[in-house]
């Protein structure tokens, strides 16, 4: 990939323990856009370190966050992946050539867990009955809502994504399939985050985070 044909958007909440990590595994040619969403230790200041681009967003959210690291976007392709070391950066060259050769719009990661707890049960039933709601409502057989993603930068923005909270990654999809874009999953590695989820660590996390989607569900379709 060529240089800064794509940037990479990796919302950040107090991620100094992942970002080493997750930083080193970014590919050649990819700019990292890693967005402080409000941390309290030294994560923006390491993702300086590693040469990336810091953004404040002060608007707590992961939508919130994930709406700033597009507006920074300049690239032709966006890409959004977790900073919490889950996902691996280098898996997305893969996603790029689909987009760019499979005649895909918008490429999701079909996250395989690389151990039992990788990905906890709550949270993973969860997304599993969110995918089956998202398929009886589109048509199209999707089986996650994974947070590593790639689309064309210009035909991101112009979807006009609304929701600042968890119900972010839902409702671009949603308007997505509304547009008529061509959605393809591929399966990648999900490993055990470093440190505790702001999510799916906890039960009532999961809970708030299936409110907003469901809230989604309702606004998309008015």
């Amino acid at each position: 990939m060529r240089a800064s044909r794509v940037d990479l958007v990796l919302p950040c909440l107090d991620e100094e323990r992942a970002l080493p990590w997750v930083l080193g595994r970014v590919p050649a040619g990819v700019r990292a856009i890693v967005v402080d969403n409000g941390s309290t230790d030294r994560s923006a200041e390491i993702a300086r370190e590693f040469g990336a681009l810091v953004v404040t967003e002060s608007r707590r959210g992961f939508g919130a966050a994930a709406d700033a690291g597009l507006e920074a976007a300049d690239a032709p392709l966006v890409a959004f992946c977790d900073a919490d070391a889950s996902l691996d950066p280098a898996e997305l060259p893969h996603l790029v050539r689909l987009l760019e050769q499979g005649g895909a719009d918008l490429v999701l990661g079909r996250r395989r867990p690389t151990t039992g707890g990788a990905w906890p049960l709550h949270a993973r039933l969860a997304n599993r009955v969110l995918a089956a709601m998202l398929s009886r409502r589109t048509g199209i057989r999707l089986h996650d809502l994974g947070p590593l993603r790639v689309a064309r930068t210009a035909e991101l923005r112009a979807l006009g994504i609304r929701d600042r909270r968890s119900g972010y990654p839902l409702e671009m999809v949603l308007r997505a399939v509304a547009a008529g874009w061509s959605i393809r999953e591929v399966d990648v590695a999900y490993a055990p985050r470093a440190g505790r989820s702001k999510v799916t660590g906890t039960l009532r996390g999961v809970v708030t985070a299936v409110a907003d989607m469901s809230r989604v569900f309702a606004e998309v379709s008015r």
